[in-house]
C-alpha cells in the first residue's frame, strides 16, 4: 500500500474517530511531529514511516514540477507541496471543524 492510500485510509477513519482526528492534529505540537504521527499511525494499525512520508511528499512535488512548464528549472515554486505532512494536518483541521 502506497504512502497516499495509508494517508486517504487515516483521513476516513479520522472523519469517523473526532479524538483518533484530534490527536493525530496535536502531533503537530510535539518536538518531532512527523516522527510522533507516524509512531500514533502505526500504533493504530496504520504503518506508515517518516522516511516513507518524507519521500513521497517529494517524489509528489518531483512530479508536480515536471508536469509544470516542461519540467525546467523555470517551473514556479510551490511552497509546501512537497510536505505531505502538513498538507495532511491542514486537510484534518477541516475535518474538525
Amino acid at each position: 500500500m502506497s504512502v497516499q492510500d495509508t494517508l486517504d485510509l487515516l483521513k476516513n477513519t479520522a472523519k469517523k474517530d473526532p479524538a483518533f482526528c484530534q490527536a493525530l492534529i496535536h502531533t503537530e505540537e510535539k518536538s518531532n511531529g512527523i516522527d510522533s504521527f507516524c509512531t500514533l499511525c502505526t500504533e493504530k494499525g496504520f504503518p506508515i514511516y517518516p522516511i516513507d512520508l518524507i519521500l513521497a511528499g517529494e517524489e509528489s512535488y518531483a512530479a508536480m514540477r515536471r508536469s509544470t512548464n516542461g519540467g525546467g528549472e523555470n517551473s514556479p515554486l510551490l511552497a509546501g507541496e512537497d510536505d505531505l505532512y502538513s498538507m495532511f494536518l491542514i486537510e484534518l483541521k477541516q475535518i474538525a471543524k
